[in-house]
């Protein structure tokens, strides 16, 4: 008989019950805790501090403010608004970084096709897929070069509207390791 109680006792239900009334418990008590005293609740002669990690009360007393002192609130944290943290957390598209980044970008992509035109027009021919379809004119070789640098520009702003700063740079500076390892593969290969 002492077991079947054990298990009324202990059933999920019940227990899914005494944790939801434990988790109740901490958040009101946090809460209230967050918030300071209320103004109507008359304090205790010994007051206990409650551990909010465990669900039952520290046995270290909270010392008495002496006669005569002041009683006050702990000072609650400044917590700044979205906005603030928003602007503190971003910066401008067009900073100094990445203004080195895509000026950088575009000296390698116009060294890249420098090279490539070269060695066109010695008998070579193009490596990269994409641009063997635009080799037949130079004007077509160039749009090719300037596009791709537009599309890094496109690409890292995008990275830059969806706060990803860190991909928003490394973008620019693959497209820079790619076009001069173009540019020093051409050149060693005439």
């Amino acid at each position: 008989m002492e077991q079947r109680s054990l298990i009324r006792i202990f059933s999920a239900s019940n227990l899914r019950r005494f944790t939801l009334a434990l988790l109740a418990a901490w958040v009101v008590t946090g809460h209230a805790r967050a918030q300071g005293p209320l103004p109507e609740t008359v304090e205790s002669p010994q007051t206990v501090e409650i551990s909010f990690l465990s669900p039952l009360r520290s046995l270290t007393p909270v010392p008495e403010p002496v006669s005569g002192e002041a009683t006050f609130a702990a000072p609650m944290p400044i917590i700044e608004s979205g906005a603030a943290l928003k602007k503190a957390a971003t910066h401008p598209f067009w900073d100094r970084q990445n203004r080195v980044l895509f000026a950088a970008t575009g000296i390698a992509a116009t060294g890249d096709f420098f090279v490539t035109r070269a060695n066109l027009s010695a008998g070579g021919r193009e490596l990269n897929p994409v641009t063997r379809m635009f080799t037949g004119s130079t004007p077509a070789l160039a749009s090719n070069f300037a596009l791709e640098t537009a599309g890094v520009i496109s690409v890292s702003y995008l990275f830059h509207k969806t706060r990803h700063h860190r991909l928003e740079r490394f973008t620019s500076a693959v497209s820079v390791a790619a076009s001069s390892g173009a540019v020093a593969y051409g050149l060693t290969h005439r």
